[in-house]
């Protein structure tokens, strides 16, 4: 399948659903930086669980805010780089990691 999949619905008759069979076609008008603002990949800006959300919520900070968002995005952004997004996450995680493992190291000055 080729056809882009809808994001807004997910779901129709338990089959997944396409833009061209989308029950609310009104919603795929293209948006002005669709890609830039509130991504459907992300979540979206009407889901309270969009990655932007979560890690600020959090606390996260940049390793582990890369994590939590390339683990959000896996499949989502692009399909055939699902795996890439994962080590990508796993880089930012180790990376997390290390820094805490050295920071142990360190005597307070």
């Amino acid at each position: 399948m080729n056809e882009k999949l809808c994001a807004n619905c997910r779901y129709v008759n338990g089959s997944l659903c396409t833009v061209s069979d989308c029950r609310n076609k009104s919603r795929w008008e293209p948006k002005e930086n669709e890609h830039i603002n509130h991504p459907q990949y992300y979540g979206g800006a009407d889901n309270p669980y969009e990655t932007i959300k979560v890690i600020e919520a959090w606390g996260l900070g940049f390793c582990l805010g890369n994590t939590v968002k390339y683990i959000g995005r896996a499949r989502k952004k692009h399909p055939d780089k699902e795996l890439e997004d994962l080590k990508k996450a796993a880089w930012y995680l180790n990376r997390e990691i290390k820094n805490k493992e050295i920071q142990r190291r360190e005597p307070c000055e």
